[in-house]
C-alpha cells in the first residue's frame, strides 16, 4: 500500500508538473554543485552516527557493542530503511540490530526514539531560524500547522523524560494498554526513555549535532537548486526545507517518495519557484540521500543485517 501511495502521488505531482520542463531542468543541471552536496551527505552521514553512538552512553559499556559493530549497524539500517517507511523503518532495523547484541529491547527502542525526537527539535530550531530570515511565510498556515503541530508532539515527549509528574501521568496512561504483555512493554520502554532525564550533557550534544545535520540538509538542497538554476536564496531553503523534511518523515510511503515531490512543489510553488524546478529539486534531494545510504547496503551485501551470532536471533540477506 505504501508502495502504491508513493508511486500514485509521485505520478500525479509529476503530471501537473510538466514532465518535459523536468526533463530539460534536469539535463541543464550543473554537475559541480550536485558534486559538492555528495560531499556535504558524507559528512552528515558521519554526524548521524555519532548523534546515535551518544545516545548509547546510558548502556554500561560492557553490555555496549563494540565500537565497529555499532558503526555497521548504522549504516546498514539507513540502507534497509531506503525500502522502508520513511525513516521509521531504519530505526525499526537499528533498534533490531541492537537487541541481536543483546541490548535490551526496551533501551534498544528507547535510543532509536530519542534519536527521532531530538531530530525533529532540531528541524523545528532550524524552521524558526528560517522563518526569521523569511519573514514572508510565518503566515502562511501551510507552514505553521505542521510546525506546531511537531512543536506540540514534541513538548509532550520532552515533558514525559524531564517531568517526574508528566512521566507518571504517562505510567498511569500505559497502565490502561489492553493486554498485560503490552502493557509490559510500554512500562520498559517508557523507564528507558525517561532515565535519559540523567544525561543532559548528552542530549545536548545530540540536540547540537542534529541541528548541524539539518543545516547540511538544508546546504545540500541549497546546492541542488543552484545546479538546477533555482535563484531562491539561502534563507528560503533554510525557511522551507524544514517543513519538507516533517512532510518527508510521516510513515506513509516509502522512503519519502512521493510526499517529497508533493512538499517540494506545492513549498517551493509558493516561493516562486517553477513545478519542473521544485520537482526536479525533489528527485535530486531524494536520490541524494539514497546517495548517502549506499556505503550501508555495501556492508548488508556482505553479510546481511547482522554481522556476527552474539545474539539469538540472526538475520541475513534475503
Amino acid at each position: 500500500m505504501r508502495l502504491a501511495a508513493a508511486l500514485g502521488l509521485t505520478a500525479v505531482v509529476l503530471w501537473q508538473s510538466d514532465p518535459r520542463g523536468i526533463a530539460r531542468v534536469t539535463a541543464d543541471a550543473q554537475l559541480g554543485f550536485i558534486g559538492a552536496a555528495v560531499l556535504l551527505v558524507l559528512v552528515d552521514r558521519a554526524l548521524m552516527a555519532y548523534r546515535w553512538l551518544v545516545l548509547l552512553r546510558p548502556i554500561p559499556v560492557a553490555a555496549r557493542p563494540p565500537f565497529p559493530v555499532l558503526l555497521r549497524l548504522f549504516f546498514v539500517s539507513t540502507f534497509v530503511g531506503t525500502f522502508l517507511p520513511a525513516s521509521v523503518g531504519a530505526d525499526a532495523v537499528r533498534a533490531y540490530g541492537l537487541r541481536h547484541h543483546q541490548v535490551s529491547g526496551a533501551v534498544a527502542v528507547a535510543s532509536v526514539l530519542m534519536d527521532r525526537l531530538l531530530g525533529v527539535l532540531s528541524i523545528l530550531v532550524m524552521a524558526v531560524v528560517g522563518l526569521v530570515f523569511v519573514r514572508q511565510f510565518a503566515t502562511n498556515p501551510s507552514v505553521i500547522w505542521p510546525l506546531a503541530l511537531a512543536a506540540a508532539v514534541s513538548i509532550v515527549a520532552c515533558a514525559v523524560i524531564f517531568s517526574d509528574r508528566v512521566a507518571a501521568v504517562a505510567a498511569r496512561v500505559m497502565n490502561a494498554v489492553p493486554g498485560s504483555r503490552a502493557r509490559e512493554i510500554a512500562g520498559r520502554v517508557l523507564a528507558a526513555v525517561t532515565a535519559y532525564h540523567a544525561h543532559h550533557i548528552d542530549l545536548a550534544n545530540v540536540l547540537l549535532g542534529s541541528i548541524g545535520v539539518q543545516v547540511l540538509r538544508i546546504v545540500q538542497a541549497y546546492l541542488l537548486g543552484r545546479a538546477l538554476g533555482i535563484e531562491a536564496g539561502l534563507g528560503t531553503y533554510f525557511a522551507l526545507i524544514p517543513i519538507v523534511l516533517l512532510v518527508m518523515l510521516l510513515p506513509i510511503t516509502i522512503n519519502g517518495i512521493g510526499t517529497s515531490q508533493a512538499a517540494f512543489v506545492w513549498f517551493f510553488g509558493a516561493a516562486g519557484v517553477s513545478a519542473p524546478h521544485a520537482f526536479a529539486l525533489s528527485i535530486l534531494f531524494v536520490a541524494l540521500g539514497i546517495v548517502g545510504n549506499l556505503p550501508g547496503g555495501v556492508l548488508y551485501v556482505l553479510s546481511g543485517i547482522n554481522a556476527g551470532p552474539p545474539g539469538a536471533v540472526t538475520t541475513s540477506r534475503p
